[in-house]
């Protein structure tokens, strides 16, 4: 099988009039299909259980967007017996026809576009900028990873020698637990769902009980593509019911995790150990948080800073585990920076409702992300200078307005504990080096950028700022599959490098073969 070479897909311009006229027509679509029932699917059968729960928009906390079942530890047995049952026939698939079927699942995406995009306005309270980049990424790692299994099944180069012939194949694990986000809920769970499946594993998806809506649109997808019945089964529930029967079943051979630190360490120790009757150690791979920095030193473009430091920091409300949380001024520039950091958010962020399409800062994810964000917002004003935002109106959604808090100290509550919304906490220091220190000085490793036009300084940001993926003179947000591998250090994970040529090996195991030859 001969494909091209990768390329990213590029974003939708909704300033072209056919382009915004098909989006309003996708969220007209999708408006005419809330509020209904969604069905578990296990191994191709459609299940409903006693108890459900409901998914609600955030920007309309009133609005049910979808009804979805409430899964048991029943459940959980039967998808994982469905998923064991289907390896068996879907490992042993040439990855050429596996491939066949993620490039028909990335056609059907294609064609899907802005209606997917629009599932995620709604359910998540993406503006559709955000929602159009989101679907984006997920075409992309399933292009991507696609063209890579066929370069993991291709043979492997080993030294020869005269007696035997030798070979290195790349083989599936077995049955994966996927348990993405709701922040990127389709990206990053296709991304998680693509490298599993395309590697020869099969899957119980378990989507966040935030965005089930738009992880039941991947799974209609799937079955459109003829996916074979148990290779994905789609298993809804609360977390807390579920998540702990997922994680130490002795048949699940790996978790494949994107969330918070404290679900990815507890996941981490529940695999660890050994159960009865299981027989490998299982694998897991787990993105988690970030206190992420941008240092702007003093020979910087300010404007330019200014300007991507607001992007990074309220972009999707702030809610993604790349976005930046602390700006980390050096001394000299650090109250002119303040000064047009206060100008850029006034211009560049516009609040309201997404659905509109001039609209770029919608709601929090819910009531509970919302209390603790003003929990948050409340600490902050004790350990520096409100300077904007801080006060939640009265609303129909979650909506927390775009906060800065100055001259926070780095030890500062705020500038330690990832608070995953719109508050960024704005640090000042002596000089670049203790700039650099500052930024390093948390328990998290993932994004970071600097600004300077020095490049003595910019070669010590690459060998001193400590994290996973490290931007000069850029945003410390929005990496492209192929082009900036995604994971971190320390407590942000296990430097996964999502959308990277390593990726696949964590859904794999090498099998060296050799034969004498006579």
């Amino acid at each position: 099988m001969e494909l091209e070479a990768f390329k990213n897909l590029t974003f939708t311009d909704f300033r072209q009039p056919e382009n915004h006229r098909a989006m309003s027509e996708a969220l007209a679509k999708v408006r005419g299909q809330l509020g209904q029932q969604y069905d578990i699917i296990i191994g191709g059968e459609q299940i409903r259980c006693e108890y459900q729960f409901q998914s609600l928009n955030p920007s309309r906390r009133e609005e049910v967007v979808g009804v979805f079942q409430k899964g048991t530890p029943g459940e959980v047995d039967r998808a994982i017996s469905a998923a064991d049952e289907a390896f068996s026939q879907w490992s042993r698939l040439p990855a050429e026809e596996r491939v066949a079927y993620m490039l028909t699942v990335s056609r059907i995406m294609k064609e899907r576009r802005l209606e997917l995009a629009a599932w995620m306005v709604i359910e998540v309270g993406k503006s559709w900028v955000e929602a159009d980049a989101d679907v984006a990424e997920g075409i992309d790692f399933c292009e991507f990873y696609s063209r890579e299994m066929l370069r993991l099944a291709a043979p492997q180069s080993l030294v020869e020698i005269e007696s035997e012939e030798n070979a290195l194949e790349y083989i599936p694990l077995g049955v994966g637990v996927i348990i993405p986000p709701w922040n990127f809920p389709l990206a990053i769970l296709a991304g998680m769902t693509f490298a599993a499946v395309v590697s020869g594993n099969t899957v119980v998806l378990k989507p966040s009980s935030d965005s089930p809506a738009i992880a039941a649109k991947l799974m209609e997808i799937f079955q459109e593509a003829g996916l074979p019945p148990g290779v994905v089964n789609f298993l809804t529930g609360s977390g807390g019911e579920i998540g702990d029967t997922l994680v130490k079943h002795t048949r699940t051979r790996f978790i494949s995790f994107t969330g918070s630190k404290e679900v990815g360490l507890r996941i981490i120790e529940l695999a660890a150990k050994h159960r009865s009757g299981q027989i490998w150690i299982k694998r897991v791979i787990a993105e988690m948080g970030g206190k992420d920095a941008i240092v702007v030193d003093s020979d910087s473009d300010l404007d330019e800073a200014a300007t991507d430091v607001v992007a990074a920091s309220f972009g999707y409300q702030g809610q993604k585990c790349s976005a930046c949380s602390r700006a980390i001024v050096v001394d000299s520039v650090y109250d002119e920076f303040v000064q047009k950091l206060l100008e850029k958010t006034r211009t560049m962020i516009v609040p309201g409702s997404v659905e509109q399409d001039d609209i770029n800062f919608g709601p929090v994810i819910n009531q509970r992300a919302q209390e603790t964000i003003q929990h948050f917002i409340q600490v902050g004003e004790k350990e520096g200078k409100l300077v904007m935002g801080g006060e939640v109106a009265a609303s129909e959604g979650f909506f927390v307005p775009p906060t800065i808090i100055v001259d926070v100290d780095r030890k500062a509550t705020i500038a330690q504990e990832e608070i995953f919304g719109p508050v960024l906490a704005v640090i000042r220091a002596g000089n670049y080096d203790e700039a650099i220190e500052i930024a390093n000085d948390t328990e998290y490793g993932l994004t970071g950028a600097v600004y300077t036009r020095d490049q003595s300084k910019i070669e010590q940001a690459k060998r001193e700022f400590h994290v996973g993926n490290l931007y000069i003179n850029r945003k410390c947000t929005g990496a492209l599959v192929g082009v900036h591998p995604f994971g971190g250090f320390n407590m942000s994970g296990t430097d996964s490098k999502a959308g990277g040529r390593d990726y696949l090996l964590l859904f794999t195991q090498g099998k060296s073969i050799s034969q004498k030859v006579t």
